[in-house]
């Protein structure tokens, strides 16, 4: 059992019958009144994100969690299937447990968490950034352009991204998975 003290960037904790993890947080100590950390945490099952604030000392149930990279394979009705790179098994995750898997495509490696105590898959977290070929893009339309101008395109994983008028269909372009947001163009 761990206190309020640990609580730092990363950490898995139990917390209203749900397990969050620990995106940031902020030690306080008033001029006046009891000191206290402010937090945000993030679902590991559904990826809602939440504030919340503890009092100094309150005691919160830590969860050991294991990671390990998993190559995705394919998807279903239902969710996603990865296979582990050293032992080739294969594992199963519902497609509620993933955030932006739009982005994912057949060979990508993901890294998986799991729950020490069962091994059973908590969530399962993309590379910050993907390199995804275009497969259609919207005409660019010239003309008053004095701001950044973006288009639609659909990559090749059949998600939607915005795009700068320059790029076609054929071209290689790198993205954020967090926002979905064009970085640049791949040569």
């Amino acid at each position: 059992m761990a206190t309020s003290n640990d609580i730092r960037k990363g950490l898995c904790i139990e917390y209203s019958n749900d397990i969050f993890k620990v995106i940031e947080f902020l030690h306080v100590k008033p001029g006046k009144g009891p000191a206290f950390v402010r937090t945000k945490l993030k679902s590991v099952t559904n990826g809602k994100v939440i504030d919340n604030t503890f009092s100094a000392g309150h005691k919160i149930e830590e969860v050991k969690v294991i990671t390990r990279k998993y190559q995705y394979l394919y998807k279903d009705d239902n969710g996603f299937h990865f296979m582990n790179n050293d032992d080739f098994s294969q594992i199963y995750i519902n497609k509620d447990m993933i955030e932006n898997a739009q982005f994912m495509k057949a060979g990508e490696e993901v890294t998986i968490i799991l729950r020490e105590a069962d091994e059973s898959p908590l969530s399962a977290e993309l590379p910050q950034t993907v390199y995804l070929e275009i497969t259609e893009a919207d005409p660019g339309v010239k003309g008053n352009t004095a701001t950044n101008a973006m288009k639609n395109a659909v990559v090749e994983t059949g998600a939607r991204v915005l795009v700068p008028l320059f790029i076609e269909a054929g071209d290689k372009i790198k993205i954020n998975t967090e926002d979905g947001s064009y970085l640049e163009r791949v040569k």
